[in-house]
């Protein structure tokens, strides 16, 4: 496995090194020595799977608050996706910021998201699908977002969104000066 830190210190992107023969290709998708190694730790309790049937369905901006913080391994099993994490941790150099990644069936890429980062993605082919190992269960109460649009972010989407859920329409803005959310 390769490990590629983001700018986003503790997210990577976790590349398989896949070995070819005559029937096809053999990788490993998480090793819990290589993890270690690169100074990550994660007992996973929740696998999640996510099926989009539209090109231009948009899921996010999602994190789990505290108590019960998440971190995530995500990976496309099918189609593809272009995967945006945003760095929630407001003594971080990197508070606010985001990185996108293009996750496809194609490219096997999984991206490592730390706690304290906000989670949403924009499928990019018609019937896609999304796979989460989770290191928290899921925990309604401290479900947390904010709106994909929002400008205390700055985030491109590369297609047009055309499906979105109505709960991802209606997070609220963020205020990066108080590390706060209010209503739009």
């Amino acid at each position: 496995m390769i490990f590629t830190e983001t700018i986003l210190k503790g997210a990577f992107v976790i590349e398989p090194e896949p070995v070819r023969d005559e029937r096809g290709m053999f990788a490993r998708t998480w090793c819990q020595k290589e993890v270690e190694a690169q100074g990550l730790d994660v007992t996973w309790v929740q696998n999640n799977i996510s099926v989009s049937t539209r090109k231009g369905t948009l899921r996010g901006m999602h994190y789990q608050a505290a108590p019960h913080e998440e971190i995530k391994l995500v990976q496309c099993t099918m189609g593809a996706i272009y995967d945006v994490i945003v760095d929630l941790r407001p003594p971080s150099p990197t508070y606010c910021q985001h990185v996108g990644i293009v996750l496809s069936a194609e490219n096997r890429r999984l991206l490592y998201i730390p706690t304290k980062f906000a989670h949403g993605y924009l499928t990019l082919q018609d019937h896609t699908e999304v796979f989460y190992h989770m290191s928290e269960f899921h925990t309604p109460g401290l479900a947390r977002g904010f709106c994909w649009d929002d400008s205390a972010f700055h985030i491109e989407w590369p297609e047009a969104i055309i499906a979105m859920a109505e709960k991802d329409r209606s997070w609220p803005v963020f205020a990066p000066d108080r590390g706060t959310f209010h209503g739009r």
